[in-house]
């Protein structure tokens, strides 16, 4: 079995779990990748989600052997059989739990911020995360989760090695694994996209799990179905603000995340081979988020229309449906509008911008194409970021000259030994946090905005 991403792998976890909706479960996720796993188990069971923090003690000059674990509310498990043999003394012990401590203190206010840890005592508790390798992680949670109260605890992961799922139902009172391949040597072979999740991105999930209902969502899934058979942009190949979809329509589906006082909204414009579940524009959006702002994730083009490659450099067809997926959502969200484009989608949403009616914010542009967007690209108002990899020579050279050929307020940041997709470590949060702060600074208040309605 082989998953998508984190997300794909949430929404399979979740449907081998809904024999627990009854048992009105908490949901925990173990930061970093086990939270977009843990979210989408949470959203479909409608149970709350938080994070479990734990930190494994390890015996001094021996760290990778654990004598114990250490958990939020002083919560502390000990092996006395790891610690004799591993001559442990209580002086040592001591100062490997106060720098654990420490750390643990450090990022559960960083996922969590001001809100309270959920209760446990008495509760079914499920453990979640993106895979198991060795098990030693997730075999201290699930007994920090028993000493924290779980009345029962279930360690819910998408793949495992068949020991290591063996050894954890002795710790845990049931153990749910999608797959349990062998031979098994790594968690993200067994992932398409195993990108890394960011600290943001854990805040933002757990932020959208905490609104609740009452997060202003169009319905329990966060998926918005827009209609552009009478927006434009709906036509055929080459069109731009067309003249409709013809029978049948178009519906494109998209998620929308509003934080409660949002002042501004980004819709994101996919690259070619892409869609509204990309990890990295999530990764992006979830950073954005975080910082109060709301996101759109929609699919440009239908599944039929994504078999065929030619329809994915259609810029004129790209730029008129986010035009027309714009006019929508101007409808039902009265606020500040930017664009985020990736690839392909970077040339759809500048031109999509340069429209003389378009009245977008700010645009920013992550690995783009800017010269898709043709002649239209001299058009373009909104104030516009183009965010290139430094070992992404191509691309860098083509941003390079359509930085020259813009006419608004524009800036041309490089990212230091990143390549196209931005995969090195710490290159997507590089762009989150310059694309965070681009469009923070750039897109206006809206009208009434802060009252989180």
């Amino acid at each position: 079995m082989l998953f998508t991403d984190r997300t794909d792998a949430g929404l399979r976890l979740a449907r081998a779990l809904r024999q627990l909706e009854g048992e009105h479960p908490v949901v925990l996720g173990l930061p970093r990748g086990g939270v977009p796993v843990a979210f989408e188990v949470a959203r479909a069971l409608g149970a709350p989600l938080d994070v479990i923090v734990v930190r494994k003690l390890g015996v001094p000059y021996h760290r990778e052997l654990g004598f114990g674990a250490i958990g939020e509310g002083g919560v502390r498990v000990i092996s006395e059989e790891i610690v004799r043999r591993g001559g442990v003394t209580e002086e040592d012990a001591a100062a490997v739990e106060r720098a654990e401590e420490a750390e643990l203190l450090r990022r559960a206010r960083r996922f969590r911020a001001d809100r309270p840890r959920q209760d446990l005592d008495g509760r079914t508790v499920l453990v979640v995360d993106d895979g198991i390798a060795t098990g030693a992680t997730a075999e201290a949670a699930c007994a920090v989760v028993r000493a924290q109260g779980a009345a029962r605890v279930v360690l819910a992961v998408p793949v495992a090695p068949p020991d290591a799922v063996a050894r954890l139902r002795t710790g845990a009172d049931e153990v749910v694994c999608l797959a349990t391949p062998h031979p098994f040597s790594s968690v993200g072979e067994w992932y398409r996209d195993f990108s890394q999740t960011s600290d943001e991105e854990v805040v933002a999930l757990l932020a959208r799990a905490a609104d609740g209902p009452g997060h202003p969502r169009p319905d329990r899934n966060g998926e918005l179905r827009l209609d552009l058979s009478g927006a434009g942009g709906a036509g055929g190949a080459g069109s731009e603000g067309g003249t409709g979809g013809g029978a049948g329509g178009l519906v494109v589906v998209g998620d929308l995340v509003l934080p409660k006082g949002a002042e501004a909204v980004v819709v994101f414009a996919h690259g070619s081979g892409s869609s509204r579940h990309s990890p990295r524009n999530r990764s992006v959006a979830a950073a954005l988020n975080g910082a109060g702002l709301g996101t759109l994730l929609f699919d440009l083009l239908t599944p039929a229309e994504e078999a065929d490659r030619g329809h994915v450099f259609d810029i004129g067809t790209l730029a008129g449906r986010l035009a027309g997926a714009t006019r929508l959502l101007r409808e039902r969200v009265p606020l500040p509008i930017g664009y985020f484009g990736a690839s392909t989608g970077a040339a759809a949403a500048l031109r999509a911008a340069a429209a003389a009616d378009a009245d977008i914010g700010a645009v920013v542009s992550r690995g783009g194409r800017p010269d898709l967007a043709g002649p239209r690209l001299g058009g373009v108002r909104a104030p516009t970021l183009l965010i290139v990899g430094g070992h992404d020579t191509t691309v860098l050279a083509l941003n390079r000259r359509a930085a020259a050929e813009l006419t608004c307020e524009n800036r041309l940041e490089i990212v230091p030994g990143a390549t196209h997709l931005f995969e090195e470590p710490g290159a997507l949060d590089t762009v989150a946090e310059l694309a965070r702060d681009w469009f923070t600074a750039h897109l206006p208040a809206g009208p009434g905005s802060g009252t989180g309605d």
